[in-house]
């Protein structure tokens, strides 16, 4: 059993980073709500804790708190923001609201390279900042180890206790260092052994599986996304001959992804049952232009489809999932017990009946899923792919869907997704969307009134926010050029520079 370092949530939006930064350090972490118990403490037997950050003040009869009791438990602590005032709070500290001082974004610091956490680091860090409260008094038995020009407590330390706490975002991007300062807190403080990988656990993963189901068969709803795919080609390794994949192919999906797919699952062994449906799913959207209707619509007429196929396989016993640990992490820190609606489309059938639900990929995070699956021999260019909405080219397809406009958009997107690769221009995630704008042209002799197609272009750590991708104008005019000599259909091509917030990565 790997050692676990316990994060524990007080409302903070970088829970999963802070876990997933840890397990980044070869250290496996897990998600628990700010008010689990002690005693559930020790039962989980952490080697340190991590406590994340929130909106709240700690001094607020509301806000979220944890057992003090923690603090005396001889596990080593590390407060990030609203952690570390809550620690300090918790341990006789003083925390007063100071917006005269307070810090927001990129902040110059000092710190002390004697202290455990700043090992080997230079003294001069940046650190990303979010607070308008600070610490005014520390705990007895604590001291300073970091300071800004507007926080004489930017970091504290109490060695003996074995409690530490930073007032800035160490898990971020925008803190240069921070992955470092949350490898010293774990090898330097928890002593961390570093005994979490990958392989081991895929190991493990397949034991489970075996252990769990036996010699019974096993459904999967196969989506193409990479969650599911990973899930397959793990179960079809654990289970050889025992599992069913649907794929249901609603014709909304990116160039020549349907055959990709089942190209992917072609070597290994299970049953690949693909449903070519673009029939069913354009009639039940004929007409519709509101997009949550057609989120409706492709995640009911989904499960309908799947539920037709899995009742020719009688003996099947077991339904899989390619859940993955954000889906069951709820704000709070909570575990979800409810099955996922498939890949954001709509909710399985509820009255199949089932002996059990097989979620090996529960506890991983998408980046160690794409690890895992190239591990399990799906190519890099499959499991590396962006993701991709459940509904398809249906909800980047504005107003009415008909199969005009989908060729259109799968053309488009194909050109745009082609010179990014080529010109090797980094993005998070990038597509085409054709818009419900005409707009007149002269091709040849002739006049056109043709179809608008927006490109989009993203960066983002965590989809939460993004900024756009300034890609070359040498690229998107490659891009436009291709897309209205090659495409028919489309007459114009415009490029979306909007961050989130305030539109959304998606148009709809």
């Amino acid at each position: 059993m790997a050692q676990t370092i316990l994060i524990l949530d007080f409302g903070g939006q970088y829970k999963e980073l802070i876990a997933r930064r840890v397990r980044e350090c070869n250290v496996y972490s897990i998600v628990k709500s700010g008010d689990i118990t002690p005693n559930e403490i020790r039962e989980i037997n952490p080697i340190g804790i991590i406590l994340t950050g929130g909106p709240n003040s700690v001094y607020d009869e509301n806000s979220p708190h944890c057992d003090k009791e923690i603090f005396n438990l001889g596990i080593p602590v590390l407060g990030i923001c609203y952690g570390t005032q809550l620690l300090a709070w918790s341990v006789g500290g003083t925390v007063e609201a100071c917006s005269n001082l307070s810090e927001y974004g990129k902040t110059d610091m000092i710190v002390d390279t004697e202290s455990l956490l700043y090992k080997d680091m230079d003294e001069n860090q940046i650190g990303l900042m979010s607070h308008t409260d600070q610490i005014t008094v520390l705990p007895e038995g604590f001291r300073s180890i970091a300071h800004t020009d507007n926080c004489k407590n930017a970091s504290i330390e109490n060695i003996d206790r074995k409690l530490y706490g930073v007032q800035y975002h160490p898990e971020v991007e925008s803190t240069p260092n921070g992955t470092q300062i949350i490898r010293n807190f774990l090898y330097n403080v928890c002593g961390a052994l570093g005994d979490y990988n990958l392989k081991d656990l895929e190991a493990k993963l397949i034991e489970d599986v075996r252990a769990q189901v036996g010699d019974e068969h096993v459904l999967l709803a196969l989506s193409g996304g990479v969650d599911s795919s990973v899930c397959a080609a793990l179960l079809s390794k654990a289970i050889p001959g025992q599992l069913h994949c649907v794929f249901v192919d609603h014709g909304l999906m990116r160039k020549n992804e349907g055959d990709e797919v089942e190209a992917a699952f072609a070597n290994k062994d299970l049953d690949f049952i693909r449903v070519n449906a673009k029939d069913r799913f354009l009639k039940a959207l004929d007409g519709v232009v509101d997009p949550e209707q057609k989120r409706k619509i492709i995640g009911a007429e989904f499960v309908k489809v799947f539920e037709a196929e899995s009742e020719k396989l009688p003996n099947v016993k077991f339904l899989a999932q390619g859940t993955i640990y954000p889906d069951v992490i709820e704000s709070g820190g909570s575990h979800a017990a409810t099955i996922k609606s498939h890949h954001n489309v709509g909710g399985l059938p509820k009255n199949m009946q089932f002996t059990g639900l097989v979620e090996p990929l529960r506890g991983l995070f998408k980046d160690e899923v794409r690890i895992l699956g190239r591990q399990l021999g799906l190519s890099a260019d499959y499991v590396d792919r962006q993701p991709f909405p459940g509904p398809g080219l249906g909800v980047r397809i504005m107003g009415e869907i008909t199969e005009e406009k989908i060729k259109i958009l799968q053309e488009a997107d194909a050109i745009f997704r082609e010179e990014m690769k080529k010109n090797q221009i980094k993005a998070d995630q990038f597509f085409a969307v054709l818009t419900d704008t005409r707009s007149v042209g002269v091709v040849g002799d002739f006049r056109t009134f043709d179809y608008t197609v927006a490109l989009r272009a993203v960066k983002t750590s965590d989809f939460m926010t993004c900024e756009y991708v300034p890609v070359p104008h040498e690229v998107l005019g490659i891009a436009s050029s291709r897309i209205v000599n090659e495409v028919d259909g489309a007459g114009r091509v415009v490029y979306d520079i909007t961050g989130k917030p305030p539109a959304t990565i998606e148009w709809c």
